[in-house]
């Protein structure tokens, strides 16, 4: 594992006054959430600190990987300019099945309809359809909340779920195939996408089904994955010499 420097402060006053701001490659499987209470107990023991704001500027799925941003101490005042800012994402879709979550996370369906061979003509007509303005419904295994319940809880529990459309915003889409049922999109959108809709909705448009079997988030405004931490080598960076508590 690779040494890395975080330019960390020399103090725990500092930190906390000062702030920190670190990328990290979130893993496979791992939540958001878990990164964050890994790095703060890091974080604590090193600086010899009972409490300590940290937090995270937008959730990723247990599936996806990529870049998290952490704000640490003041910084995490600043943690909404990121949840504002654009963020890219690369996207493999898995085409010919459909999935209550919009993702792997739940049965998969097959739908048993043709499966359309990705012509230049078929691109370019899904990327004016898909680019731009445009509506999308979260899923209903989403964090989106209906009156004041989380809509996942809420489909868990066998509830219908109707969560309102709302705009976003495509800044640029490229889709290539990487086989003729598995395709990877590569995305610049807005704050607030839903790539897992994104892929359901193009399933849905090309008539087959579709969804969401691979995403790495690549970008979170200025913050890009080449030069994000490993999650380990950030933890043996913050407190060296120690096992980490999972």
């Amino acid at each position: 594992m690779a040494t890395v420097d975080l330019n960390l402060p020399a103090d725990a006053e500092t930190l906390v006054q000062q702030g920190l701001t670190l990328a990290i490659d979130k893993p496979l499987g791992m939540t958001s959430f878990h990164v964050v209470r890994r790095m703060r107990g890091a974080f604590q023991r090193r600086y010899n600190l009972k409490k300590l704001k940290i937090g995270h500027a937008g959730t990723l799925d247990p599936l996806a990987t990529g870049v998290l941003v952490l704000c640490v101490g003041r910084a995490t005042k600043g943690i909404q300019q990121y949840v504002d800012s654009e963020k890219g994402y690369q996207a493999v879709l898995t085409l010919g099945a459909i999935t209550a979550s919009y993702d792997a996370e739940s049965d998969i369906e097959p739908t048993g309809s043709a499966i359309p061979e990705l012509t230049d003509e078929l691109r370019l007509a899904l990327i004016e359809q898909f680019s731009g303005l445009i509506s999308q419904k979260p899923p209903i295994f989403s964090a989106v909340k209906i009156e004041g319940k989380r809509a996942y809880h809420l489909a868990r529990k066998g509830v219908a779920v109707d969560i309102k459309a709302r705009e976003v915003v495509i800044h640029a889409l490229s889709i290539q195939a990487i086989q003729p049922d598995v395709w990877q999109l590569d995305i610049l959108c807005s704050k607030g996408t839903y790539i897992r809709s994104l892929a359901h909705d193009m399933g849905q448009s090309l008539g087959c089904g579709a969804y969401l079997s691979g995403l790495v988030r690549t970008q979170v405004g200025s913050h890009h994955l080449h030069a994000c931490h490993d999650l380990d080598a950030a933890w043996e960076a913050v407190h060296p010499g120690h096992i980490s508590e999972e």
